[in-house]
C-alpha cells in the first residue's frame, strides 16, 4: 500500500524532550504506531528524529490530535507505566460537540467494551462482565453559535472512552461519524484534543504538565482558543 507524505517536520511537533522521554503534538490523521495502511507513525518518525528507539507508553486515536509521550529508556517506560496504572498521571482533553451536556459539568460513568469485529467501542450504564469501568469528569468551558468546548479530566484510560461515553449522552464529538456525528469533518479528524498530560519525572522526580496547543487553521478550536488562556 502506498504511504501517504506528512505534511509537517516532526521537529516542529516536539514539546518536550530530555534524555528519557520525548513527546510530541500529533497532528489528527497520523497513527501512533504502525497500522494496516502503511502510513508512516508518528513512533516511527519520533525515532527517526530522535535517532533512537522509542517505546510507546500511551496511545492517541488516529483522528485525534494532541500530546504523545514516548519513553527513550526501557526504565523511563517502566516508571510512566507504573504511574499510568496508579492514575498518578493527569489527562486532560478538549472535545467539541454540537450537542450540550444534561449538565454544565459532571461525572459520566459507564462500562465499556469493544462492540463486534469493528474497532468500536460501546458505553452502557448496565454493569457487565465483560466489560470495563470508565470514568471520565467534564465541563463545559463555552459555547458558539453551533458548538460547545467540553473540558474533560479522563480517569481511565478504555479503548475509545471519551468518545463512547459522550455518544451514550447524546453529545458525539464533532466529525465523529462512527459515533453518532451526523457529518464528518472534510480531513476526516475529529475535534477531540489531548490538550494536557502532567506526570512525575522518572529521574528527577520533578512534577511535568506538557500542554499541545489545539490545531491551528481550524475556525472552530481557533474560536474557542480565547477560552484556553495562555
Amino acid at each position: 500500500m502506498e504511504q501517504t507524505t506528512p505534511d509537517f517536520r516532526i521537529g516542529d511537533l516536539v514539546l518536550y524532550k530530555n534524555n528519557q522521554l520525548v513527546a510530541f503534538n500529533k497532528p489528527a490523521g497520523i497513527p501512533v504506531q504502525e497500522d494496516t495502511t502503511g502510513d508512516k507513525s508518528l513512533l516511527a518518525l519520533g525515532a527517526i528524529y530522535t535517532q533512537s528507539k522509542l517505546q510507546v507508553i500511551h496511545r492517541l486515536d488516529r483522528p485525534a490530535s494532541g500530546v504523545v509521550l514516548f519513553a527513550k529508556t526501557h526504565n523511563a517506560l517502566v516508571a510512566l507505566n507504573e504511574q499510568f496504572r496508579n492514575r498518578q498521571i493527569r489527562k486532560t482533553y478538549l472535545a467539541v460537540v454540537q450537542e450540550m451536556p444534561p449538565e454544565p459539568a459532571g461525572e459520566l460513568k459507564h462500562f465499556v467494551g469493544k462492540k463486534g469485529a469493528k474497532n468500536r467501542s460501546e458505553a452502557t450504564e448496565t454493569e457487565d462482565s465483560e466489560l470495563k469501568e470508565a470514568v471520565l469528569t467534564y465541563r463545559v468551558v463555552g459555547s458558539s453559535d453551533h458548538y460547545h468546548l467540553l473540558e474533560i479530566n479522563l480517569i481511565t484510560g478504555r479503548h475509545h472512552q471519551i468518545r463512547a461515553q459522550l455518544a451514550a449522552i447524546g453529545c458525539p464529538i464533532k466529525g465523529d461519524v462512527k459515533y453518532g456525528a451526523r457529518r464528518g469533518n472534510r480531513d476526516r479528524s475529529i475535534h477531540l484534543h489531548a490538550w494536557k498530560l502532567a506526570f512525575t519525572h522518572p529521574v528527577s522526580g520533578e512534577a511535568v504538565e506538557l500542554i499541545a496547543p489545539p490545531p491551528a487553521g481550524d475556525p472552530v478550536w481557533e474560536a474557542f482558543a480565547p477560552l484556553l488562556g495562555s
